[in-house]
């Protein structure tokens, strides 16, 4: 709420809109506090009741921040490097693909055949189980070869007249958008399964890098299609057909002048899907034993065999959101001074 807004209410309405705000700040911050504190308690301070002020009703201690920093608590710093470099990664991949798949169906129209997407499931399929009965290949061999041959066929067929309805940009957004709605514990043991007939074929991605960064990319691309097809739509194309009459090659105009108009937009997108990937839990938890295990599911497992140990478990935890509330806190303050104008609806 502006201060101008605040200035033209009566003064009751005023003192109501302050305590709101004050009150809304207290039930957002207590949790962080509450951790913080936490993280700086004694295990007598956190089983002997609630304590809630440093060196008032509780004397504070560094024991849980000593543990970490010394290993006792798993190898936090690997996990930090893990997180750090699988979701740097993970975002700018998403955000450069992502980007490129909503520039094109903000600017090129899309004529899609329902009957050549039945044909490529069927081809699929279908050819997945012919291949995986007859010809002697793996599991994993006849996957690739049979959706591959189905992703061929279909393109070609897809130039032909088919009937049916012919879906349109409008239609493969919500498809993209649509792919978050499925169960995640469903595609990450699917995901496993996957991975595991690979390994079997010599192609390990089961605790690996490009594994999950890959795994990562794909949850997070509907993300990144959705937020930059807005941010494009809001873009001026007189530039574009400006450079179209100079006969600019397409690429060349996304690369050159696209992309530099909309950096405001692919730093948000870029900060949002890298705090979506720095919190995963599920598919990490899936897709990693012990090289590539991510924060998250280190501070999961801060626990002994007398039960959770909340202490330990707050300080694991002030490693995991600091980093995302100097995010934040960075696109807040992006966002304020208006560069994010037009990225985000």
């Amino acid at each position: 709420m502006s201060v101008r807004r605040l200035s033209g209410m009566s003064p009751t309405g005023r003192s109501l809109a302050i305590f709101g705000l004050f009150f809304w700040a207290f039930i957002t911050l207590f949790p962080l506090y509450w951790v913080l504190v936490t993280a700086f308690k004694s295990p007598p301070a956190v089983n002997g009741g609630p304590t809630y002020i440093p060196w008032v009703d509780f004397e504070p201690t560094l024991q849980a921040w000593r543990d970490i920093a010394v290993g006792l608590r798993g190898n936090f710093y690997g996990t930090v490097i893990n997180s750090t470099l699988v979701g740097v990664t993970a975002a700018a991949l998403a955000t450069l693909f992502g980007s490129m798949a909503a520039y094109a169906l903000v600017r090129f129209p899309f004529r899609i055949k329902l009957g050549s997407g039945l044909i490529f499931f069927a081809i699929a399929f279908g050819g997945y189980l012919f291949l995986l009965e007859f010809s002697g290949l793996s599991r994993s061999g006849s996957m690739v070869y049979a959706f591959t041959c189905a992703l061929v066929v279909s393109i070609i067929v897809n130039r032909y007249k088919l009937p049916g309805p012919i879906l349109g940009n409008d239609d493969v957004i919500f498809w993209f958008v649509s792919q978050r709605m499925f169960p995640p514990v469903v595609v990450a043991f699917a995901l496993f399964l996957m991975f595991s007939e690979f390994g079997r074929s010599g192609l390990t991605l089961i605790d690996t890098f490009w594994g999950l960064t890959l795994v990562y990319v794909a949850f997070s691309l509907p993300i990144v299609v959705w937020l930059m097809r807005d941010f494009f739509v809001a873009l001026p194309i007189e530039v574009e057909e400006a450079a179209l009459v100079e006969n600019v090659p397409s690429w060349r105009i996304f690369i050159d002048i696209v992309l530099p108009m909309s950096a405001p937009g692919l730093a948000a997108t870029f900060m949002i899907t890298l705090a979506f990937v720095w919190n995963e839990f599920l598919f990490a938890l899936f897709l990693t034993n012990t090289k590539w295990q991510t924060l998250p599911i280190l501070v999961a497992g801060q626990n002994s065999q007398r039960g959770d140990e909340w202490w330990a478990v707050s300080a694991a935890v002030m490693f995991a959101i600091v980093p995302m509330i100097v995010m934040a806190t960075v696109l807040g303050r992006l966002m304020r001074s208006g560069l994010m104008l037009g990225s985000i609806k």
